[in-house]
């Protein structure tokens, strides 16, 4: 069992940036896909970003792409979301999430959540 703790969420205005991070307890981390996803009030979770075990592979949903940046250091356990150039629209609750699949990267170990709030 991974567990996935999340972290770096807080109020923004728009324009700016956050890092989130997402430490796991797992120990093979490395072998897991890992990926972001966001909940908005009133809608269904959506896939942000995803990359391979050692982060030599990503991939971005389109509303993100170019601002955000998702890495990893696998020595640390941990995995990361640059977001820059944030929007209103970017507020939501972000999950991190682990999985044996990159592509597609559905979810299959979850943390709890960090909330992110863009102000206008």
């Amino acid at each position: 069992q991974v567990q996935l703790v999340e972290s770096g969420g807080g109020l923004v205005q728009a324009g700016g940036s956050l890092r989130l991070s997402c430490v796991a307890s797992e120990r093979t981390f490395s072998s897991y896909a890992m990926g972001w996803f966001r909940q908005a009030p009133g809608k269904e979770r959506e896939f942000v970003a995803a990359c391979s075990w050692n982060g030599g592979s990503t991939y971005y949903a389109d509303s993100v792409k170019g601002r955000f940046t998702i890495s990893r250091d696998n020595n640390k356990k941990t995995v990361y979301l640059q977001m820059d150039s944030l929007k209103p629209e970017d507020t939501a609750v972000y999950y991190c999430a682990a999985d044996s699949s990159y592509k597609p990267l559905v979810g299959y170990y979850w943390g709890q959540g960090t909330q992110v709030t863009v102000s206008s």
